[in-house]
Protein backbone atom coordinates (compact mmCIF):
# COMPACT_ATOMS: atom_id res chain seq x y z
CA UNK A 1 0.00 0.00 0.00
CA UNK A 2 1.39 3.43 -0.88
CA UNK A 3 0.98 6.56 0.96
CA UNK A 4 0.19 10.01 -0.79
CA UNK A 5 0.79 13.72 -0.22
CA UNK A 6 -2.09 14.84 -1.85
CA UNK A 7 -5.75 13.79 -2.15
CA UNK A 8 -7.47 14.69 -5.28
CA UNK A 9 -11.37 14.01 -4.48
CA UNK A 10 -14.35 14.11 -7.21
CA UNK A 11 -17.56 15.64 -5.70
CA UNK A 12 -20.56 13.81 -6.47
CA UNK A 13 -20.50 10.51 -5.36
CA UNK A 14 -17.45 10.93 -3.55
CA UNK A 15 -17.69 14.10 -0.79
CA UNK A 16 -21.77 14.41 -1.31
CA UNK A 17 -24.70 12.35 -2.10
CA UNK A 18 -26.42 14.41 -4.53
CA UNK A 19 -28.69 12.22 -6.37
CA UNK A 20 -32.11 14.00 -5.11
CA UNK A 21 -30.61 16.99 -6.88
CA UNK A 22 -29.04 15.96 -9.88
CA UNK A 23 -32.26 13.55 -10.76
CA UNK A 24 -34.53 16.47 -9.98
CA UNK A 25 -32.65 18.53 -12.40
CA UNK A 26 -32.84 15.83 -14.94
CA UNK A 27 -35.85 14.94 -14.60
CA UNK A 28 -36.82 19.04 -15.38
CA UNK A 29 -34.67 19.04 -18.38
CA UNK A 30 -36.19 16.05 -19.77
CA UNK A 31 -39.60 17.47 -19.41
CA UNK A 32 -38.74 19.93 -21.69
CA UNK A 33 -38.36 17.81 -24.76
CA UNK A 34 -41.62 15.98 -23.38
CA UNK A 35 -39.54 13.04 -22.03
CA UNK A 36 -41.15 11.74 -18.27
CA UNK A 37 -38.25 9.59 -17.09
CA UNK A 38 -39.21 7.42 -13.72
CA UNK A 39 -36.87 4.90 -14.35
CA UNK A 40 -34.61 6.56 -11.20
CA UNK A 41 -31.87 3.68 -12.27
CA UNK A 42 -31.06 5.42 -15.57
CA UNK A 43 -31.46 8.79 -13.90
CA UNK A 44 -28.70 7.70 -11.20
CA UNK A 45 -26.73 7.29 -14.33
CA UNK A 46 -26.21 11.44 -14.77
CA UNK A 47 -24.12 11.31 -11.07
CA UNK A 48 -20.46 11.99 -12.09
CA UNK A 49 -19.98 11.95 -15.81
CA UNK A 50 -20.46 15.28 -18.00
CA UNK A 51 -24.27 15.79 -18.77
CA UNK A 52 -23.73 16.60 -22.11
CA UNK A 53 -22.24 12.79 -22.57
CA UNK A 54 -24.67 11.76 -20.76
CA UNK A 55 -28.38 12.83 -22.38
CA UNK A 56 -26.51 11.92 -25.77
CA UNK A 57 -25.80 8.27 -24.47
CA UNK A 58 -28.80 7.93 -22.99
CA UNK A 59 -31.47 9.60 -24.97
CA UNK A 60 -30.04 9.75 -27.99
CA UNK A 61 -29.54 13.83 -27.78
CA UNK A 62 -27.40 15.27 -30.87
CA UNK A 63 -24.37 17.75 -29.59
CA UNK A 64 -26.80 20.41 -29.77
CA UNK A 65 -29.77 19.22 -28.06
CA UNK A 66 -27.60 18.07 -25.29
CA UNK A 67 -25.82 21.58 -24.93
CA UNK A 68 -29.39 23.09 -24.81
CA UNK A 69 -30.68 20.89 -22.22
CA UNK A 70 -27.66 21.16 -19.96
CA UNK A 71 -29.12 24.56 -20.09
CA UNK A 72 -32.55 23.17 -18.85
CA UNK A 73 -30.66 21.58 -16.21
CA UNK A 74 -28.97 23.97 -14.37
CA UNK A 75 -32.67 26.32 -13.97
CA UNK A 76 -33.54 23.83 -11.61
CA UNK A 77 -30.20 23.02 -10.57
CA UNK A 78 -28.39 26.50 -10.11
CA UNK A 79 -31.45 27.76 -7.29
CA UNK A 80 -32.93 24.34 -6.06
CA UNK A 81 -31.09 21.47 -7.23
CA UNK A 82 -27.89 22.48 -5.85
CA UNK A 83 -29.23 22.09 -2.19
CA UNK A 84 -31.02 19.06 -2.70
CA UNK A 85 -27.76 17.45 -1.56
CA UNK A 86 -25.80 15.74 1.70
CA UNK A 87 -22.09 15.29 3.04
CA UNK A 88 -21.39 11.68 3.01
CA UNK A 89 -21.83 9.76 6.87
CA UNK A 90 -17.69 10.79 8.27
CA UNK A 91 -16.06 11.84 5.04
CA UNK A 92 -15.82 15.41 7.15
CA UNK A 93 -13.81 13.40 9.81
CA UNK A 94 -11.58 12.07 7.43
CA UNK A 95 -11.14 15.68 5.92
CA UNK A 96 -10.01 17.02 9.27
CA UNK A 97 -7.45 14.10 9.98
CA UNK A 98 -6.08 14.00 6.36
CA UNK A 99 -5.64 18.07 7.06
CA UNK A 100 -4.07 17.72 10.52
CA UNK A 101 -1.66 15.12 9.16
CA UNK A 102 -0.24 18.10 6.79
CA UNK A 103 -1.84 16.64 3.37
CA UNK A 104 -3.01 18.67 0.16
CA UNK A 105 -6.47 18.20 -0.79
CA UNK A 106 -8.42 19.38 -3.72
CA UNK A 107 -11.14 19.02 -5.46
CA UNK A 108 -11.33 17.31 -8.88
CA UNK A 109 -15.04 17.49 -10.28
CA UNK A 110 -16.87 17.55 -13.60
CA UNK A 111 -19.02 19.56 -12.34
CA UNK A 112 -19.04 23.27 -13.02
CA UNK A 113 -16.42 25.17 -10.79
CA UNK A 114 -18.59 28.03 -9.62
CA UNK A 115 -21.27 25.59 -8.66
CA UNK A 116 -18.79 23.00 -6.67
CA UNK A 117 -17.53 25.84 -4.82
CA UNK A 118 -20.58 26.94 -3.81
CA UNK A 119 -21.52 23.87 -2.37
CA UNK A 120 -17.96 23.30 -0.56
CA UNK A 121 -18.87 26.82 0.74
CA UNK A 122 -22.40 26.16 2.00
CA UNK A 123 -21.37 22.40 3.82
CA UNK A 124 -18.99 24.35 5.61
CA UNK A 125 -15.63 22.38 3.90
CA UNK A 126 -13.64 25.05 2.29
CA UNK A 127 -11.39 24.87 5.03
CA UNK A 128 -10.31 21.81 3.98
CA UNK A 129 -9.47 22.27 0.73
CA UNK A 130 -6.44 23.43 -0.71
CA UNK A 131 -8.37 24.25 -4.11
CA UNK A 132 -11.58 23.35 -5.72
CA UNK A 133 -11.14 22.27 -9.88
CA UNK A 134 -14.02 22.05 -11.87
CA UNK A 135 -15.47 22.23 -15.22
CA UNK A 136 -15.70 25.77 -17.25
CA UNK A 137 -19.42 27.40 -17.36
CA UNK A 138 -19.07 27.02 -21.26
CA UNK A 139 -18.52 23.62 -21.34
CA UNK A 140 -14.58 23.71 -21.60
CA UNK A 141 -12.62 21.91 -19.45
CA UNK A 142 -15.31 18.88 -19.62
CA UNK A 143 -13.25 15.89 -19.03
CA UNK A 144 -12.38 14.65 -15.71
CA UNK A 145 -8.71 14.47 -17.03
CA UNK A 146 -8.93 18.23 -18.39
CA UNK A 147 -9.53 19.14 -14.60
CA UNK A 148 -7.27 16.99 -13.26
CA UNK A 149 -4.66 18.36 -15.22
CA UNK A 150 -6.16 21.95 -14.56
CA UNK A 151 -5.29 20.93 -11.00
CA UNK A 152 -2.01 19.49 -11.29
CA UNK A 153 -0.99 23.18 -12.86
CA UNK A 154 -3.15 25.91 -10.83
CA UNK A 155 -1.53 23.35 -8.04
CA UNK A 156 2.19 23.40 -9.11
CA UNK A 157 2.08 19.84 -8.45
CA UNK A 158 4.93 18.53 -10.16
CA UNK A 159 5.30 14.56 -8.90
CA UNK A 160 2.40 12.86 -9.90
CA UNK A 161 3.22 9.98 -7.91
CA UNK A 162 2.68 11.96 -4.62
CA UNK A 163 -1.34 12.34 -6.07
CA UNK A 164 -4.35 10.28 -5.16
CA UNK A 165 -7.52 10.45 -7.22
CA UNK A 166 -10.52 9.45 -5.18
CA UNK A 167 -13.78 8.94 -7.10
CA UNK A 168 -17.08 6.64 -7.15
CA UNK A 169 -17.22 6.31 -10.90
CA UNK A 170 -15.19 5.21 -14.14
CA UNK A 171 -15.14 8.73 -15.46
CA UNK A 172 -12.61 9.22 -12.30
CA UNK A 173 -10.50 6.24 -12.89
CA UNK A 174 -9.77 6.76 -16.74
CA UNK A 175 -9.42 10.59 -16.12
CA UNK A 176 -6.92 9.93 -13.30
CA UNK A 177 -4.94 7.19 -15.88
CA UNK A 178 -5.10 9.64 -18.30
CA UNK A 179 -3.54 12.21 -16.42
CA UNK A 180 -0.79 9.69 -15.16
CA UNK A 181 -1.80 9.66 -11.56
CA UNK A 182 -3.22 6.80 -9.38
CA UNK A 183 -6.96 6.70 -8.38
CA UNK A 184 -8.91 4.67 -6.05
CA UNK A 185 -12.99 4.11 -6.32
CA UNK A 186 -15.04 4.61 -3.86
CA UNK A 187 -18.17 2.03 -3.08
CA UNK A 188 -20.33 4.28 -1.17
CA UNK A 189 -21.04 6.19 -3.98
CA UNK A 190 -22.89 5.47 -7.28
CA UNK A 191 -20.53 3.16 -8.83
CA UNK A 192 -20.07 -0.74 -8.81
CA UNK A 193 -16.93 -2.34 -8.02
CA UNK A 194 -17.05 -4.27 -11.04
CA UNK A 195 -17.38 -0.98 -12.78
CA UNK A 196 -14.33 0.80 -10.82
CA UNK A 197 -12.08 -2.47 -11.53
CA UNK A 198 -13.12 -2.66 -15.10
CA UNK A 199 -11.48 0.79 -15.17
CA UNK A 200 -8.11 0.25 -13.63
CA UNK A 201 -9.05 1.67 -10.22
CA UNK A 202 -5.56 0.92 -7.79
CA UNK A 203 -7.78 0.63 -4.89
CA UNK A 204 -11.46 0.16 -3.58
CA UNK A 205 -12.69 1.59 -0.97
CA UNK A 206 -15.74 0.35 0.93
CA UNK A 207 -16.39 3.68 3.52
CA UNK A 208 -14.80 7.37 3.85
CA UNK A 209 -12.44 6.04 6.63
CA UNK A 210 -10.72 3.84 4.26
CA UNK A 211 -8.88 6.86 2.88
CA UNK A 212 -6.71 7.10 5.93
CA UNK A 213 -5.06 4.05 5.28
CA UNK A 214 -3.43 5.82 2.13
CA UNK A 215 -1.29 8.47 4.83
CA UNK A 216 1.68 7.12 7.52
CA UNK A 217 1.01 9.06 10.16
CA UNK A 218 -2.60 7.41 11.04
Amino acid sequence: MKSYDIFFFDLDGTITDSAQGITNSVIYALKKYGIEEEDYGKLCKFIGPPLTDSFQEYYGFSKEQSEEAVGYYREYYKDKGIFENRVYEGFEEVAKKLRESGKTLVVATSKPEPFARKIIDYFGLAEYFDYVAGMELDGRRGSKEEVINYALKACRIKDKRRVLMIGDRRHDVAGARAAGIDCAGVLYGFGTKEELKAAGASYIIEKPEGILKFIQSL
